[in-house]
C-alpha cells in the first residue's frame, strides 16, 4: 500500500463536527471579535488538516496536495483580479470612469437609476462574460452616479451585482456558463435554454423591484447643487470627454469577438494608458498608477482641508465657481473615497483571502468532509424538487466552506450527476441548478472569492449589499419553487433531447 492510499473516509459525525467547528471559528471571529476573516480561515484549515492527519490517517503529502490543488484552481481568477486592478487605476487616471460618472449624472434620474443600472450591468456582463470585469469598471462608475443622485451605496451595489451576475450566468462567454454543462454532461446551449426557465422570471421580478424602489427614491428632490458640484470638481481634476467611452466599448467588442478574458481585459489597460499618455502623463507615472492605483488630488485637498477657508482657497486656485465651500468639502470627501483606488497592488488583500479560503476548501475536499455530508443528505431525497433543492443547498454550503464558486459547481456536480441520471432527468436540469446556486450565491459570502472581490471594488461590505442583491438569492428560491410546481422540468428523451413535462413521460 502506497503512502497516498493510507487513510480512511470520515464518518458523518466527524464531518459534521469539522464543519461546525469551522462555522464557530469563523462566526465568533468575524461577528464577535470583528476580525478580518483571513486568520480564522487559516485556523479552520489547520483544524481540518489535523483531523485529516491524526483522526483519518491521511498523509500530510496528500493533504498538502489538496490544499495546493485548491489554490491552483483559482490562478486564472487571480490573474484576472490583478488585471482588473490595473484597469481601475488606468481608467480613473485617464478620466474614463470619471467621464462615465459625469455623463451618467446628466442622463440618469433617481426614478430610473436602479432599473438602468440593472440593465447596463446585464448588457455589459452578457457581452463580456465576466461579472468581475463589469463590477470593477462600469460598476464603480454607477456607484459614483448613485452617490450623486442620493441612492444608498448598499442598494446601488446590490443592483450592480444583480445585473453583473445575470450576464455572467447567461453569457456563452462566461467560464461558469461553460463549466456547469461540462460537469453535468450536457451542451452549452441546452444549459442556457434551461436557465431561461428559472432566471427569466426572476429577472423580470428584479426589474419590477428596481422600478418600485426607483419610484420611492425618485419621489425626492434631485440635489442639483450636489450634482453640479460633483461635475465641477471632477472636470477640474480629470479630463472629461466622450473619449472615455472608448476603452469600455473596446473591451466589450473584443469579448463579443470571443477574445479570451485575460487579453481582452488587458487591452482595456493599454487603452486607458494610451489615453493618459495623450493627456500628458509620463510613462513612469502611468506605470505607477497601474501598479499602485490612483491617488486623488483636488478632491483629496478639499476633503482634507482643515476649515472652510482652506476649502474656499482651493476652489479659487482651481477656478471653480458657483460651489459653496460646505458643498465642496462634502463632494471632495465622496469623490476621494470613490476614486482613490485601483492598481495591481490593491488586489493583494482579496488575493490573500482567496488563497486562505481555497487552502481551507482544498483540505475539506481532499479529506472528504463535505462529500460525506452531502452524500448522506442525498440518500433521503426522493422527489425531483427535493433533488434540485439538495443541489442548490449543496452549492451554497460549498460556497460557504470551500470559498470558491468553481468548487461549488464542480463538487456538487460530480456528486449529483448519477442521481439525476437515475431519475431520468435531462442533465441540463443539473447544470441549471449548479449555476442557479453555485454561481449566484458565491457573491453573498464575505470570505468567498466573489464576495471578497466585489466588496473590495465597490467599497460596500458584503453583509450590507446582500439584502439588495435580489437576483442572487431570489433565483435559487425561484428554481426550487418552479421545480416543485413541475414548471420547466426537463426529462431525458429517447434521442437524448429534453422533454418538458411536469411528470416523467411513460416509456422513458
Amino acid at each position: 500500500m502506497t503512502e497516498e492510499m493510507v487513510g480512511k473516509k470520515p464518518s458523518f459525525g466527524v464531518a459534521v463536527m469539522v464543519v461546525l467547528v469551522a462555522a464557530v471559528i469563523i462566526g465568533y471571529s468575524v461577528l464577535k471579535l470583528e476580525a478580518e476573516v483571513h486568520i480564522p480561515l487559516v485556523l479552520c484549515a489547520l483544524f481540518a488538516a489535523l483531523v485529516g492527519r491524526w483522526v483519518l490517517g491521511i498523509p500530510w503529502k496528500t493533504i498538502e496536495e489538496g490544499m495546493i490543488n485548491g489554490i491552483v484552481l483559482a490562478l486564472q481568477a487571480v490573474l484576472i483580479l490583478y488585471i482588473v486592478g490595473m484597469i481601475i487605476g488606468a481608467w480613473i487616471q485617464s478620466g474614463v470612469v470619471p467621464s462615465l460618472i459625469y455623463y451618467g449624472l446628466d442622463l440618469l434620474s433617481p426614478r430610473w437609476f436602479l432599473l438602468a443600472t440593472l440593465l447596463i450591468c446585464s448588457v455589459v456582463s452578457l457581452s463580456t462574460g465576466t461579472s468581475w470585469g463589469t463590477t470593477g469598471t462600469v460598476g464603480i462608475a454607477l456607484m459614483g452616479v448613485a452617490m450623486g443622485l442620493g441612492i444608498p451605496a448598499a442598494l446601488a451595489a446590490g443592483v450592480v451585482i444583480s445585473g453583473a451576475y445575470f450576464g455572467d450566468k447567461m453569457s456563452p462567454l462566461s467560464d461558469t456558463t461553460n463549466l456547469a454543462p461540462a460537469i453535468a454532461g450536457t451542451d452549452l446551449f441546452q444549459h442556457i435554454r434551461a436557465m431561461i426557465w428559472t432566471t427569466g422570471p426572476t429577472y423580470l421580478l428584479v426589474c419590477a423591484i428596481t422600478i418600485v424602489l426607483g419610484m420611492r427614491y425618485g419621489g425626492g428632490t434631485l440635489d442639483a447643487a450636489k450634482i453640479s458640484a460633483i461635475q465641477a470638481v471632477m472636470s477640474h481634476e480629470f479630463s472629461i470627454s466622450l473619449l472615455g467611452f472608448v476603452p469600455p466599448l473596446l473591451v466589450i467588442a473584443l469579448c463579443v469577438l470571443k477574445m479570451p478574458a485575460i487579453p481582452g481585459l488587458f487591452a482595456g489597460v493599454v487603452a486607458g494608458a494610451v489615453i493618459a499618455a495623450f493627456q500628458g502623463l509620463g510613462i513612469g507615472d502611468i506605470m505607477n498608477v497601474i501598479q499602485n492605483g490612483y491617488s486623488a488630488t483636488l478632491s483629496a485637498t478639499l476633503a482634507e482641508a482643515e476649515d472652510l477657508t482652506a476649502v474656499a482657497k482651493a476652489l479659487a486656485e482651481s477656478n471653480i465657481l458657483g460651489v459653496t465651500p460646505e458643498m465642496a468639502k462634502e463632494v471632495g470627501g465622496m469623490l476621494n473615497d470613490l476614486l482613490t483606488r485601483g492598481g495591481m497592488q490593491s488586489m493583494n488583500w482579496t488575493i490573500s483571502l482567496i488563497i486562505c479560503a481555497l487552502s481551507f476548501g482544498g483540505i475539506m475536499e481532499r479529506c472528504g468532509f463535505l462529500e460525506v455530508m452531502l452524500r448522506t443528505i442525498l440518500k433521503g431525497v426522493k422527489s425531483v424538487g427535493g433533488l434540485v433543492a439538495s443541489v442548490i443547498a449543496s452549492c451554497f454550503i460549498c460556497n460557504v466552506f470551500l470559498g470558491d464558486q468553481y468548487l461549488s459547481i464542480v463538487m456538487p456536480g460530480r456528486m449529483f450527476r448519477l442521481g439525476f441520471e437515475e431519475k431520468g432527468l435531462h442533465p441540463r436540469m443539473l447544470s441549471r441548478s449548479l449555476e442557479d446556486a453555485g454561481t449566484l450565491t458565491s457573491v453573498l459570502i464575505p470570505w468567498n472569492t466573489c464576495g471578497a472581490y466585489n466588496s473590495g471594488v465597490l467599497g460596500v461590505p458584503t453583509v450590507e449589499y446582500l439584502p439588495y442583491a435580489f437576483l442572487n438569492y431570489l433565483n435559487p428560491l425561484m428554481a426550487i419553487l418552479l421545480t416543485y410546481l413541475g414548471i420547466g422540468t426537463a426529462w431525458k428523451g429517447k434521442e437524448g433531447e429534453p422533454v418538458i413535462t411536469k411528470e416523467k413521460p411513460a416509456g422513458l
